[in-house]
């Protein structure tokens, strides 16, 4: 299956706040970003290419001048499909039925939607079959999981489609805006309440930011109605089955984030200090990080194993994340364009054995340009790698391909733009394709850190890394609820 997307999601009351909200949850997406206006009778959408701020905040309350109660927004993580030109904005969210569409170069103008959804997760093909797809205007599975609701219901949707998704619908048919994590709560979504109205977003970061209160994480197989006076009720449609993505805290993300009530910063550390448990290393003159998702498990590492933490020794021209890229050309592009090693490190580091931590080495990409630095650049003597995530993409002891088909840019099947860096390797051979000694977090290490804050190996999706596919034991409960 092809991975569409990872992105981020808000709910919003203002438009001032749909911006902000939306520009909090930069870091899960770079490529597009989506703004549905809601009122009593009318949907509007703006979509453009890039950033959040590549569209400036006083323009769109121009653009949208009406009487509006509620505003959807996504910034998206294109990773297959339509990437770039007019199938890039197409496929960026919102995705409607109905409208009249109004191009303007790299935006897109929709006014007068029927409908639009903005989603975050993967949904398999199986569940569109008896649906009409003809006359698709985006790539992906977002415009027909719309289809599906559009025919089916919100609440028939919930019970027939076991997952990955969490979703925003707004419906001219409907008063409420309808927001829905599927049953195993794959894909984060949290509740928040500002300035006496109910909000929602991806991540509690959001309402971290700008000035509101994180509710609670939305429970998965419940629909949250939200209302246009600001208010909002819940009613429970399935039974919650829970495969929470346990990459959502190594890596994706913020730190300052709490998932399941879990602190993201609080979880990365202790698994810094799993890593100074499994591994251990003699005369190692100090730890450093990639920046800069690593570096609390960095502190940690170092901490634990009493070594000097320098966090110097890279610096980034922005917080752009290469993961994100769409294909391996940019990902290359984007990691020699923004990593680097700082002016001067030659001299203090030169000669000295490290251990850089990171978060994950899946391809291999940001790995080997570190190799460059610290051993081309800075002449170390000796470098160590460790990743608190185990080998991702490995073919499992049942002999299938591992990688992810539920939202984020790791498909099982390789092709040229994704190629993983464990698939058919032992330890030794990662360790010569990226020229330094490699080490992972064992997958026991990592479970037990999991386990430690309250969740068992069994609420958590490792497919990924070798464990059972999320949706086997849901099939049959498909329809159930």
């Amino acid at each position: 299956m092809a991975v569409d997307h990872n992105c981020g999601l808000v709910v919003a009351r203002t438009l001032h706040d749909a911006y902000n909200f939306i520009n909090s949850l930069q870091h899960r997406g770079r490529d597009a970003v989506g703004i549905a206006a809601i009122g009593d009778d009318t949907i509007d959408v703006l979509k453009w290419a890039g950033g959040v701020k590549s569209f400036d905040k006083t323009d769109l309350h121009r653009l949208f001048d009406g009487s509006y109660h509620t505003f959807l927004a996504h910034v998206r993580y294109a990773t297959s499909g339509n990437k770039d030109g007019d199938g890039l904005i197409r496929s960026a969210h919102p995705v409607v039925i109905g409208g009249e569409e109004h191009r303007r170069n790299d935006h897109l103008i929709i006014r007068g939607c029927d409908a639009v959804i903005v989603h975050n997760g993967q949904v398999a093909s199986s569940y569109f079959d008896g649906i009409d797809l003809s006359g698709l205007k985006s790539d992906g599975d977002t415009e027909k999981l719309l289809r599906l609701y559009h025919k089916i219901g919100i609440k028939e949707l919930v019970r027939k489609v076991a997952g990955a998704y969490t979703l925003a619908i707004a419906d001219r048919r409907c008063r409420d805006v309808m927001v829905v994590r599927d049953r195993t709560g794959i894909k984060p979504g949290f509740l928040g309440f500002k300035d006496t109205k109910y909000v929602a977003a991806s991540e509690d970061i959001v309402f971290q930011e700008n000035g509101g209160v994180a509710v609670g994480a939305m429970k998965p197989g419940v629909i949250y109605y939200f209302s246009p006076d600001g208010k909002y009720s819940a009613e429970k449609i399935v039974e919650p089955n829970l495969r929470r993505c346990f990459f959502e805290w190594n890596y994706i993300a913020s730190a300052h984030s709490n998932l399941s009530g879990i602190n993201v910063l609080a979880l990365r550390k202790k698994l810094g200090e799993k890593l100074a448990e499994e591994f251990k290393f003699e005369g190692v003159d100090f730890v450093t990080f990639v920046p800069r998702c690593p570096e609390p498990a960095a502190r940690s590492y170092a901490a634990a194993l009493g070594i000097p933490f320098k966090d110097d020794v890279f610096y980034k021209r922005n917080s752009q994340r290469a993961f994100l890229g769409p294909d391996a050309e940019e990902r290359r592009i984007s990691i020699a364009e923004n990593l680097y090693l700082k002016d001067g490190m030659r001299n203090i580091i030169g000669g000295k054995k490290i251990v850089v931590i990171d978060d994950s080495t899946i391809r291999g990409n940001n790995a080997k340009h570190v190799r460059h630095l610290l051993y081309g650049e800075a002449r170390v003597k000796d470098v160590y790698l460790l990743n608190y995530t185990p080998q991702v993409g490995i073919v499992g002891s049942d002999g299938i391909e591992r990688g992810c088909e539920f939202g984020v840019d790791m498909p099982p099947k390789e092709n040229k733009d994704h190629k993983f860096v464990a698939r058919n390797r032992t330890i030794e051979e990662i360790s010569a394709e990226i020229g330094m000694p490699t080490r992972f977090i064992s997958v026991d290490g990592m479970l037990d850190v999991f386990r430690s804050f309250g969740i068992s190996e069994e609420e958590l999706c490792t497919f990924c890394i070798g464990g059972q596919h999320p949706f086997n034991d849901l099939e049959s409960k498909v329809c159930e609820g």
